[in-house]
């Protein structure tokens, strides 16, 4: 087994402080998300989504972030995957930004509401084609016995679909997050790191410094 106890490093990119934070929380994801973008992260619209299964089981996958504004915060998946069949048990959700090259990380809750299916077809004739093509081949969660399933049954399709448009799959869907709460965590030095913490108070945000 390999040691990691010892794996460390010191976090020093800058502290957050309150007189610095905006009375809403998404003007200030949307300063730490542009910045993720300058600095060239890989995949910065990543999110590590966590839900719940009938047993109490979590589970967590990395989707990406499609949309944000005041209403919430969209995503789309195969409405027969792992995580929307837990989602319709238990609508409640959380999404974790690990922005580790800038010490950083935003983690959101909330409940999930499904899209219409206009705002879900929109999305989906945006995508290129062949990704529209793979929510075809992909029965999201489900065994299969060789990945050369999918690559037979992907080029099956892209021939089929070569010269028209890919229709929107009947199992494949989108949510918006609700959000309940967002939490902004910077790395300090000493392990001394900054923490606040927005929570919904009716039409405004409460927001609270957490110890670290």
């Amino acid at each position: 087994m390999m040691d990691v106890a010892d794996l460390r490093r010191e976090y020093s990119k800058g502290g957050l402080h309150r007189a610095d934070l905006p009375v809403e929380p998404l003007a200030l994801f949307e300063k730490w998300l542009g910045q993720a973008c300058e600095a060239k992260l890989s995949d910065p619209t990543a999110m590590v989504v966590a839900t719940v299964d009938a047993s109490g089981q979590p589970w967590q996958r990395t989707v990406l972030l499609k949309h944000y504004d005041a209403a919430g915060m969209l995503f789309y998946t195969n409405m027969g995957s792992r995580k929307a069949l837990q989602l319709a048990g238990n609508p409640c959700i959380s999404l974790l930004f690990p922005w580790h090259m800038l010490d950083r990380q935003v983690h959101v809750t909330g409940r999930v509401e499904k899209l219409s299916t206009l705002e879900v077809m929109r999305y989906f004739h945006s995508r290129p084609k062949d990704s529209q093509i793979a929510a075809w081949v992909s029965q999201q969660s489900s065994r299969i016995s060789a990945r050369g399933v999918l690559e037979s049954k992907f080029m099956e399709l892209k021939q089929k679909f070569a010269n028209g448009e890919v229709p929107l799959p009947s199992f494949w869907g989108g949510y918006r997050v609700v959000i309940d709460s967002v939490e902004f965590w910077q790395g300090g030095e000493h392990r001394l790191h900054d923490r606040f913490l927005y929570q919904r108070a009716g039409e405004r945000w409460q927001i609270d410094r957490l110890a670290p």
